[in-house]
């Protein structure tokens, strides 16, 4: 029951974020945005850090291995994984605020709402890797490791609800379309993490490598997509505060628990 829980945290943030389209009358400021951008960005990068790459390194050092080996190798194949996938996927830019391809509202739509899913899949894979750490022995992962960790990403997943519902909102959607089409951007998450912790046994020799890959994807998305949007719009200060508020509250949420 705990595991469903756990699984089930970040896509809540996902899904409360989503349902502000319900409670916000106008639309969102760009200053908001900027300093919602940059929290998410923060929270991502202490995750990444304290949530992922350190335990790997960790476990590494546990079973005697090179402890950076792990650590960089993962991180590596997280970066190309999702340089790939980008390759292959159409993306929003905000600095001109059109698709790349066929410009209609249709595809404006269901292109922004595949790349926000696109990059909710490390999200959920780090999830499900923390857990399947947890529940397995001698991995030196901790459930209050794994709860710190979908905590972070429940937080970094409530602005992203918003920011996804709101401008599909503003564009003309119907309120109810609008948050439907944000809680389907996290849907991919307790997925993902389900799928990885049924593959726990499996996955267990070369956890330290799939913590690292998770890091590295959700770093790239930091520096692909939440940064540079962060930056835009004219309040690149507030973006960076935000940042740094997020970072610090990860940071500070995994060390004390």
């Amino acid at each position: 029951m705990e595991e469903f829980i756990i699984i089930g945290i970040p896509f809540a943030g996902t899904t409360l974020g989503a349902a502000m389209v319900f409670f916000m009358k106008r639309k969102m400021t760009s200053w908001l945005e900027m300093l919602l951008l940059g929290f998410a960005s923060g929270v991502m990068i202490a995750a990444s850090v304290w949530s992922l790459l350190i335990p790997a390194m960790e476990m590494a050092r546990a079973r005697g291995g090179i402890v950076w080996l792990p650590a960089a190798a993962g991180f590596l194949l997280g970066i190309g994984f999702l340089l790939l996938l980008d390759s292959l996927a159409f993306r929003i830019r905000v600095e001109n605020q059109k698709p790349e391809g066929l410009k209609t509202d249709f595809q404006k739509t269901a292109m922004l709402v595949f790349a926000v899913t696109l990059h909710n899949l490390p999200e959920g894979m780090a999830v499900g890797v923390a857990l399947a750490g947890a529940l397995t022995q001698n991995t030196g992962m901790t459930m209050a490791g794994a709860y710190v960790l979908v905590i972070g990403i429940a937080i970094q997943n409530f602005p992203e609800g918003t920011i996804i519902s709101m401008p599909l909102r503003n564009a003309g959607m119907s309120r109810s379309k609008a948050f439907w089409y944000g809680v389907l951007s996290g849907a991919v998450e307790p997925a993902g993490a389900a799928v990885t912790v049924l593959l726990a046994r499996q996955i267990v020799p070369i956890l330290p490598y799939l913590l690292a890959f998770a890091a590295g994807a959700m770093l790239y998305v930091v520096v692909d997509e939440l940064i540079p949007e962060a930056q835009s719009e004219g309040y690149s200060r507030i973006g960076t505060i935000g940042m740094a508020a997020g970072f610090v509250l990860m940071m500070v949420l995994d060390v004390a628990v």
